[in-house]
């Protein structure tokens, strides 16, 4: 059991793929620390795979059908969630998704249509999703954790139109952290440096990103995925009452360095 005490909290937690993906780790952090979840699934093309992580976890864990492209699957997830659980304290949001085929090559490339779903996928989709869950924040609050990348800022080779979607995403912690700071709600990202997961794969030249990060790295490593739900825990945690708009770097300090 960690220090941090979240017995009688319950977190909603989207974007479970596998049990490589950042926000099974985050779920797994949040369950050992006491809190209660849910966790989200797109379709019932993967409702199984998500069902069999969450069957590893004690106690109940609410399974919500989600697909972050329907206004009314959005809105029926946060019922369900209402529903079964009465309230929710924390949103962790770590969706992100891209078209293969605007993942390398040149950036000005990118169509039209693959750059709509790049953005509405991994950047709009906080916004509903923060909406939904305010509604079921009690007058205490609650916390919000996104998931984005460095590539908002500089330029990965092989990210390209997911870079333009981090940077938005960046964007929209702020302004929701803005709008949201009188109803006691936090909104953080967490920006991971690079991990093996299942989106990682589709990143042409990953491996080199991940193998430049930790030579560069003053930790000289590369980050775990524990060590990214640490701080998605301590985000979520009474620990972390005073910091809201932030962008949090989780990256063994890769993104201090100049070169």
């Amino acid at each position: 059991m960690y220090p941090i005490d979240l017995s009688g909290k319950v977190a909603a937690v989207f974007g479970v793929a596998n049990d490589r993906s950042i926000a099974w780790s985050v779920a797994r952090m949040l369950h050992e620390a006491g809190a209660k979840l849910a966790l989200s699934y797109q379709n019932d093309r993967l409702k199984d795979r998500v069902a069999k992580l969450a069957d590893t976890l004690e106690g109940d864990t609410l399974l919500v059908e989600c697909d972050v492209s329907q206004d009314a699957s959005i809105d029926s997830a946060f019922a369900s969630i209402g529903d079964q659980l009465g309230r929710l304290d924390y949103l962790v949001h770590s969706i992100a998704f891209a078209n293969r085929e605007d993942l390398g090559g040149d950036f000005s490339g990118t169509g039209r249509e693959g750059f709509r779903v790049a953005l509405e996928i991994s950047a709009f989709s906080l916004i509903p999703l923060v909406r939904g869950a305010a509604g079921l924040m009690s007058e205490e609050g609650g916390s919000v954790v996104a998931m984005t990348f460095q590539a908002s800022e500089r330029v990965f080779p092989g990210y390209n139109i997911m870079g333009t979607a981090k940077a938005a995403l960046e964007n929209e912690v702020r302004q929701l952290a803005a709008e949201y700071g009188n109803r006691n709600i936090r909104v953080n990202a967490i920006s991971a440096g690079p991990l093996e997961t299942l989106a990682a794969r589709g990143i042409q030249g990953f491996l080199d990103m991940k193998k430049t990060h930790a030579e560069r790295a003053p930790l000289g490593r590369n980050i775990t995925h524990d060590e990214v739900a640490k701080t998605a825990l301590f985000l979520c945690s009474d620990m972390a009452s005073g910091i809201t708009g932030s962008i949090v770097p989780v990256d063994a300090g890769y993104h201090i360095m100049a070169v």
